[in-house]
């Protein structure tokens, strides 16, 4: 009985146990197709069935081409103890080993090939597209030797540009962190700030172009609302609000194992741990707590839409910014437990309202159906059809929608397709206009669409544009990639947003 149940299981979730399968939307390269050419015919010939040639050029014949994990009947009448199946894994093993053994002793009989750059390997080995990974390829070429199959099956390398530390000063060009304009603008900020009364306007006119790392916590705290102008007043309010966010932690966070409730904290405690997987700070045992009260704690609060997959996503900005300002060093790798408790209240206490705030405009977005996401997306695809008409053309010839891509953008703010360091200088700005996380997003999205237009166009089927949305190039940007994205979204701004019949068919 146990081993019937078995085969069900894998009848239901796999093809075979071990054996090759290209996976939709994989990060990783995709196997060597001169290993798998031979193997792959082999097997057409003896189940019958002839290979389709034709790249899938549109949604439908993608869906009728793909072998779903999930569509329980695809496998039902194959059979897996058939020659055909055993023959293709070890064939595919044999191939691998030999091929493993051959490097090997090649870099015995070569061992100068370790000095080699990337331009000694075959051009079918290389899986780099674009200017920014073959810069990394270069970086990484002179510390280490990777070989071709390794190469290829291989997780993505670490970026040069840290993923996390000294974001407001890194520039992809690798400029230098301080500047005399940057320090007369840092003078500028600390006038403003220590003021009697904080003139709003001006800071937010001040921050558009971004925030000093030093002065980045207490303007953040003051642009989102969360602090008042008035400095006499912040050490007051800022004392009162951790209170209250600790006594809404004494009130409700046992309640996380109540049977209405359970669903919630257990979805919640599944993202947090997939939260910016390749940064150690927020694999931190300490810090997937924090995290998980202060969602649990807002998803109490906010009934209407409760815990949403992506919310998540949106405390890592604040985290990280207030940790900053214990933190003299690069966060990416600090240990939290270096901190003592009262920091560590603060800066839970902080991300916890300023994440609240942030969310209490864009709210929709996560109530049922998701309609405001729903609304962002249709007014993305009516700005790009008049934007660029090319671009548009080409993802309805593909039977490409924007839906299938967008929805991430605005469920997730850009931050799975930017690193964080450019999401927090993107949020310098998005907290120095009006609604901006709410509407100047729309047009940030827009520009970061056209940005890619040309790779986009090279792309001529959905399989590939949609490969290419979900996987835009983006690990080495910096400040001055997004200072000229966000110059693009508010050129599309001063155009559209007070004349919206202008992208109205």
């Amino acid at each position: 009985m146990a081993s019937e149940n078995s085969k069900q299981f894998w009848k239901r979730n796999a093809k075979l146990p071990g054996s090759i399968q290209p996976v939709y939307g994989a990060q990783h390269p995709p196997l060597d197709p001169r290993l798998t050419k031979n193997f792959i015919k082999e097997r057409s010939k003896v189940s019958g069935v002839p290979l389709k040639n034709k790249k899938t050029s549109s949604f439908h014949e993608f869906a009728r081409n793909t072998s779903d994990a999930w569509d329980i009947g695809d496998d039902e009448e194959e059979d897996f103890s058939s020659p055909s199946f055993q023959t293709l894994n070890s064939k595919v093993a044999l191939a691998t080993a030999a091929q493993v053994l051959e490097n090997h002793s090649k870099l015995r009989v070569k061992p100068e090939r370790s000095q080699s750059t990337t331009s000694d390997v075959p051009a079918s080995y290389k899986v780099i597209k674009s200017s920014s990974d073959a810069q990394l390829s270069r970086n990484s070429s002179d510390t280490c030797l990777r070989n071709p199959l390794h190469k290829q099956q291989s997780l993505p390398l670490r970026p040069i540009i840290p993923l996390v530390a000294r974001i407001s000063d890194q520039n992809a060009s690798g400029a230098p962190p301080m500047t005399v304009r940057e320090k007369t603008r840092l003078e500028k900020f600390r006038q403003l700030l220590s003021s009697h009364s904080t003139d709003l306007d001006e800071l937010r006119k001040c921050s558009w172009p971004g925030v000093p790392r030093e002065v980045r916590p207490v303007t953040w705290r003051l642009l989102s609302g969360y602090l008042p102008a008035n400095t006499e007043r912040r050490k007051l309010t800022l004392q009162r609000k951790r209170e209250e966010y600790f006594g809404f932690i004494e009130q409700y966070y046992d309640s996380r194992n109540e049977e209405h409730h359970q669903d919630t904290y257990r979805q919640i405690h599944i993202d947090i741990p997939r939260t910016n997987p390749l940064i150690p700070l927020f694999q931190q045992p300490l810090v997937q707590e924090i995290f998980e009260r202060i969602l649990f704690i807002w998803a109490i609060r906010h009934p209407a839409s409760g815990y949403v997959q992506g919310i998540n996503d949106l405390v890592t900005p604040f985290f990280v910014v207030f940790l900053s300002e214990y933190v003299e060093e690069d966060v990416e790798n600090f240990d939290v437990t270096n901190l003592s408790q009262d920091m560590l209240r603060s800066i839970e206490a902080d991300s916890f309202w300023c994440m609240s705030k942030l969310l209490d405009g864009i709210q929709d977005n996560y109530t049922f159906a998701q309609p405001g996401i729903q609304k962002k997306v249709k007014a993305l695809e009516e700005l790009v059809s008049r934007i660029d008409e090319q671009v548009h053309n080409h993802f309805r010839r593909y039977e490409v929608e924007y839906l299938q891509f967008a929805f991430r953008w605005m469920n997730n703010l850009l931050m799975r397709e930017l690193p964080l360091r450019c999401t927090i200088r993107l949020w310098d700005t998005y907290q120095s206009e009006p609604e901006g996380f709410s509407h100047f997003h729309l047009y940030v999205c827009a520009a970061f669409l056209i940005k890619w237009r040309k790779e986009i166009l090279d792309e001529e089927d959905f399989q590939g544009l949609l490969m290419l949305l979900q996987n835009l190039p983006t690990i080495h940007w910096g400040n001055e990639e997004i200072g000229l994205l966000l110059a693009e979204a508010y050129r599309l701004k001063y155009m559209f947003a007070d004349a919206p019949n202008h992208y109205r068919r």
